[in-house]
């Protein structure tokens, strides 16, 4: 038995009714992202959904017998920049689980500026390289399909067709299947074809061993190809640590940054281990104020593509450290200052953990608890608040080794 978890029910009958899905027997559930947005219904979730949603909810998840065999994450938005990046954390939460994981994003969409024609806003091609360096560790596919678009037929973005839709290309069926991608398109029937390769592969040898069957699989090493082809078209030659977010890195000396942590030591406590058994150090500089996306993912990403050598982050080469501000190297006294125009604040950090603690139950007595909170009391005995924090600060904390601000820090140990 098939059941698809969603957060939006046409997009998932758009993918039954276009799938071998429509074959089989079938349930549709509804999926509640966290603690934080759902409070009154995401205990319910089962602890198989829930370990892929601890990062972000993506917007649909299918299992077969109760477990997962593919997520998807679908988007308008234009590409450019750090913003191709913003749900990667979704698709990593995806894989890291051994789910396979499908994007569905615009090559391009169409932008129009105050005083200027309309023109294509093309996607960051750095996209390709962190999907593929996310499937070299996990060995699960992780691939990226285009929301299909007027790009090619019509590079001139004034003459699109779908101009007033930004340029995307959207299903026929209006009435079944609102907002969903055109599904007669080439990317969504490539898309399809490998849905069905993973349904397929799961019903051949079952879920947990079809999994390291996929990416041997012809058509999923064709997406493969396709990606890695995309990335050295798109790119016109940069490397990426020229491309954003890899751009908005430095890379220095772990002992730097140990010096600059030591104004934290004390006669009775030392910096732990973890941050000093790293030679050198990623920083991701940040100059905005404190706030989520599109920053989340592109720190997730920077992880797969500059650091990341294994499944967890002790399996990281180098340190990697968020910092809200510029980071400035003090090649004389061997360490680093952080600067910042934006306001930005580890009394910001704080407070958004502090709001997300309203979601807490564990202070509260049994005799507090009505009925409908008992189970959601015990979710948290389990898991804290873990899915209780507001995505951004779960995903900052999962993903950094150590966040700077101007007026603070804070560090893991180990």
């Amino acid at each position: 038995m098939f059941r698809v978890w969603y957060s939006t029910e046409s997009f998932a009958d758009f993918i039954i009714n276009n799938t071998n899905l429509r074959h089989d027997n079938v349930i549709k559930n509804r999926m509640y992202e966290s603690d934080a947005n759902n409070p009154s219904r995401f205990h319910t979730m089962p602890d198989h959904i829930r370990k892929i949603l601890y990062l972000d909810a993506p917007d649909i998840i299918v299992e077969r017998d109760k477990e997962p065999i593919f997520s998807i994450e679908v988007t308008t938005e234009a590409g450019t920049g750090h913003n191709a990046f913003q749900r990667f954390a979704r698709i990593a939460a995806s894989v890291e689980n051994d789910v396979p994981a499908f994007y569905i994003y615009p090559e391009g969409a169409i932008i129009t500026r105050r005083g200027a024609n309309p023109c294509w806003d093309r996607i960051n091609p750095l996209i390709f390289q962190a999907l593929e360096s996310v499937m070299n560790i996990y060995d699960i596919p992780a691939l990226l399909y285009y929301f299909p678009s007027d790009i090619d037929a019509f590079p001139d973005a004034s003459a699109a067709p779908h101009i007033g839709t930004k340029g995307l290309t959207y299903d026929s069926d209006i009435v079944r299947y609102p907002g969903c991608p055109d599904g007669t398109s080439a990317e969504m029937q490539h898309m399809f074809a490998a849905i069905n390769e993973i349904i397929t592969s799961t019903s051949t040898y079952g879920v947990i061993a079809g999994r390291t069957h996929l990416l041997r699989n012809l058509i999923i090493r064709s997406r493969r190809s396709f990606m890695q082809a995309e990335f050295h078209s798109k790119s016109l030659g940069r490397t990426a640590n020229e491309m954003s977010p890899a751009s908005a890195t430095k890379q220095i000396p772990t002992h730097y940054l140990l010096n600059y942590l030591a104004q934290y030591e004390t006669l009775s406590y030392s910096i732990g281990e973890l941050l000093g058994s790293r030679e050198n150090t990623i920083i991701y500089q940040v100059n905005a104020a404190f706030r989520g996306d599109p920053y989340p993912g592109a720190l997730a990403a920077i992880d797969y593509l500059l650091c990341r050598e294994g499944k967890t982050y002790e399996d990281r080469r180098y340190n990697l450290i968020l910092a809200f501000g510029n980071v400035e190297i003090d090649e004389q006294n061997k360490t680093i200052s952080i600067t910042d125009i934006n306001g930005s604040s580890i009394l910001d950090f704080f407070s958004a953990v502090q709001n997300s603690e309203r979601h807490n139950l564990l202070t509260k007595n049994y005799s507090d608890l009505g009925s409908n909170k008992i189970s959601r009391y015990y979710m948290q005995v389990r898991y804290g608040s873990t899915y209780s924090k507001v995505k951004h600060i779960r995903v900052y904390s999962y993903f950094a080794d150590a966040i700077l601000f101007p007026d603070g820090s804070l560090w893991r140990d180990a």
